[in-house]
């Protein structure tokens, strides 16, 4: 089964000395990871696609720049829809890239983007495809995982853990933009990364 393009995104704040995600509750009914806590993100639409002509005539017809628009638009929709927050494409740090293993009923090829809100935020939930949120450290986060407390997908709570050790949004968000891209599985045929520059709003 050839996996779906998808895109998630870690939202991160500054807390007391520490730096918190926001965490969202799948609905137990949902097929894929129901009942799981996860980032904000979902399907890339066909309607998440650039245009060639008016709004991006500077990137021609590079798939892989098209493909890369589609992951930003698709987790700038999701982000609005499960939790009810605009981003903006400009904060958006490319750090992964995650292949669902084959044998499951579901494969995804999920963009994992990072991205650092600068002020306090009102969450709302769908009450559909998500039914709760929460912020909390990576570390509180992995505890509760680990304790059974909540689920936590493997690439989140492998991404969990590659920044439990930062205490500064700040600091996450610049060595972020200059770590190499996490790819699982390794040398993936379903990531083809984007090299060039991209001017977005």
């Amino acid at each position: 089964m050839i996996p779906s393009p998808a895109s998630t995104v870690v939202l991160v704040r500054e807390a007391e000395d520490d730096v918190e995600i926001l965490l969202l509750l799948r609905n137990t009914k949902l097929k894929f990871e129901g009942g799981a806590w996860v980032f904000p993100g979902g399907k890339v639409d066909p309607g998440d696609y650039p245009s060639q002509s008016a709004d991006y005539p500077q990137h021609g017809g590079d798939r892989r720049k098209q493909d890369y628009l589609a992951a930003i638009n698709a987790v700038i929709r999701e982000t609005r829809e499960e939790a009810g927050l605009s981003i903006a494409p400009s904060e958006l740090i490319h750090i992964a890239h995650w292949t669902t293993p084959m044998g499951l009923p579901r494969r995804y090829a999920t963009w994992f983007f990072l991205c650092p809100l600068h002020t306090p935020v009102e969450i709302v939930v769908d009450d559909d495809e998500i039914l709760d949120y929460q912020w909390l450290t990576p570390r509180i986060a992995l505890a509760l995982h680990e304790a059974g407390t909540i689920r936590l997908p493997n690439p989140t709570s492998h991404t969990l853990r590659s920044i439990a050790h930062y205490n500064s949004v700040t600091r996450l968000c610049t060595d972020m933009r200059h770590a190499d891209i996490h790819v699982f599985p390794e040398n993936s045929d379903y990531y083809q990364p984007f090299e060039g520059i991209i001017k977005l709003p």
